[in-house]
């Protein structure tokens, strides 16, 4: 801000001394000669002043050093304190400076946290590892983040539980449970979460009989502002348990969390490429047979790539296939397509480019496709070629692998992203709606009608029902299932410019989807993934959407019992939950 002021001042002095200079020059009164060079000199002046303030404005607009357009420093802005730090979410979409950033090491050091923040009645919003899309636990006030307590405390094989401190990460419990022969029962795509953010956000793995995450917790402990530190399960305290499961961290501060755990089991992945009719023939039993099952669709194709799951013993034994394709081969033409837009765009002129094309081989196929889609990411024609080229590449790529399910359920999600996904009720897994199809096939027909540069791929996962309120599949019958429905637009480069262009038209679609879709299929977006609007009637609007599916009231209710200076809160949050007296 200091740095913006000072530039503005800089310009308007400038604009000031050029005007007072030419009221010098005009003051007196010129002859007929030299009338038309006194206006030739004053319009040079106008156009001299206004090639500078451009000039400056362009130069000293806050981009990254690295940005392709950007080609000299003017002005340069001062360091950031030392005592300042930076945090930001994985896709680089959200980001704050903080000077209050805890990280303690032991529930005795969170407790003084947390009481001595009460008492200055200053916010220490809970933060995990930041990979929420939309920076949830991000609070420029002040932060606490438990990457410091990420023990395994207790595992008890009898009953396959594990009783872990909530900074632990997703990989590291894992790795923890592998000797004791247990494991997770379901997975996200990624691995990098801690427990007590995975939790409170309500994330979820894939499976039409296996619910959301928050479902395995079976106790906790929260560590609040009002009332200290307490233990609650489904057995004391019940109400607040399962609102707590998924609190969104507005509750307390999770410090321990006790999970159910499952046998620890290999499992086998079968990949392979169908179609929209297809799939609608199959899509009941798809559900109901396989243990985890997902579809990636490709817009402007027919395609639709299933990835489904089983354990080994459900087909006697690993299978026995040859692929068709090397990896190599199933990827060349995706690599073909690379170098053939490097030269389209006349990228590959340069050495830079040069040096970096002798690399293409090394490339995986996320990686090429950041690359193809960096060159001209909101170009129809040239996403519809990445598409077509992702289709075969999956064609390609048919077969099966065989691995432990947390090596199997992951999933190459690629680089820095907007997302948004929809939750919605599928119907009974006895009887499934068909409205997940029909909620796609209108995404899709949307995207084609709006031409909507959209990248590869939909993504679209099941799960059961959960019992916790705030769950975006809470639900009281256990036989209900959910589709989630996620969307994408890949941020490639560093570009200030291009993520900026890319982000407008990701909310443009976004917009669209929601205004077309979401309130005829009763969809709500995953908390980590919601963004608050900007204009006051769009998120009043929100507001309203959210107190028809959840329990608002409830919430904050509970909410001014256990945290009644909103320490723990922050701006989404207040927003979303908005009461009164806040802090």
């Amino acid at each position: 801000m200091l740095r913006t002021l000072v530039l503005k001042r800089t310009v308007a002095l400038t604009r000031q001394h050029s005007h007072s200079v030419l009221l010098r020059r005009f003051s007196a009164a010129p002859e007929p000669a030299a009338s038309a060079d006194a206006e030739t000199r004053k319009y040079a002046g106008y156009a001299a002043l206004l090639l500078f303030c451009g000039a400056a404005t362009y130069y000293s607009f806050p981009l990254p050093v690295d940005a392709k357009h950007k080609k000299a420093q003017i002005f340069r802005y001062a360091p950031l304190p030392e005592d300042l730090h930076t945090v930001s979410n994985w896709s680089g979409t959200h980001e704050v400076h903080t000077r209050n950033f805890f990280q303690p090491e032991n529930v005795e050091q969170l407790e003084r946290v947390v009481r001595e923040a009460n008492e200055k009645r200053a916010r220490i919003r809970p933060v995990g590892s930041g990979l929420s899309p939309n920076g949830i636990g991000l609070s420029r006030v002040g932060m606490v983040n438990l990457a410091l307590m990420d023990g395994i405390l207790e595992v008890d094989k009898q009953s396959k539980t594990v009783r872990v401190q909530a900074g632990i990460r997703v990989q590291q419990l894992v790795d923890g449970l592998k000797d004791h022969g247990l494991t997770l029962q379901n997975f996200a795509s990624i691995r990098e979460q801690q427990i007590g953010g995975i939790i409170q956000v309500g994330a979820h793995g894939t499976g039409a009989k296996l619910p959301p995450i928050d479902e395995q917790v079976i106790a906790m402990k929260l560590v609040t502002p009002a009332k200290g530190t307490i233990e609650i399960s489904k057995d004391k305290d019940p109400e607040l348990f399962y609102l707590a499961r998924c609190g969104l961290g507005g509750l307390g501060v999770v410090a321990e969390v006790t999970l159910q755990c499952v046998d620890r089991q290999e499992l086998v992945e079968h990949t392979f490429v169908s179609s929209m009719k297809e799939i609608k023939r199959n899509h009941k039993k798809l559900l109901s047979d396989n243990k985890h099952v997902k579809y990636l669709y490709i817009p402007y194709t027919d395609t639709v790539v299933v990835v489904r799951c089983n354990p080994v013993s459900k087909w006697k034994g690993p299978p026995k296939f040859k692929p068709q394709y090397t990896k190599d081969e199933a990827i060349q033409h995706v690599r073909d397509l690379y170098r053939e837009s490097l030269q389209k765009y006349g990228a590959g002129g340069s050495r830079g480019e040069s040096a970096e094309e002798q690399k293409i081989d090394e490339l995986s196929f996320t990686e090429l496709r950041d690359k193809l889609i960096a060159l001209d990411p909101l170009n129809k024609k040239h996403i519809i070629s990445i598409n077509q080229a992702e289709a075969e590449f999956w064609r390609k790529s048919e077969g099966y692998r065989v691995g432990w399910s947390d090596e199997i359920l992951g999933f190459d999600c690629g680089g820095q992203q907007w997302v948004s996904e929809t939750c919605f009720p599928a119907g009974k897994l006895a009887n499934p709606s068909m409205k997940d199809l029909e909620y796609i096939e209108e995404l899709k027909q949307l995207i084609e009608n709006e031409e909507i540069p959209a990248p590869a791929p939909i993504e679209q996962r099941w799960t059961a029902s959960s019992r916790s309120p705030l769950s975006p599949a809470s639900s009281p019958s256990e036989d209900d299932i959910f589709s989630w429905v996620g969307i994408i637009m890949y941020l490639p480069t560093m570009d200030a410019r291009q993520r900026k262009d890319i982000t407008e038209e990701f909310f443009h679609y976004r917009h669209l989807t929601q205004a077309t879709l979401w309130d005829r299929y009763s969809a709500f977006e995953h908390w980590a993934k919601i963004e608050v609007p900007k204009d006051k009637e769009e998120l009043a609007a929100l507001q309203a959407r959210l107190r028809k599916r959840f329990p608002v009231d409830s919430y904050n209710k509970a909410r001014k019992d256990l945290d009644p200076n909103r320490i723990l809160s922050n701006n989404m949050l207040e927003k979303l939950f908005a009461q009164s007296n806040t802090i």
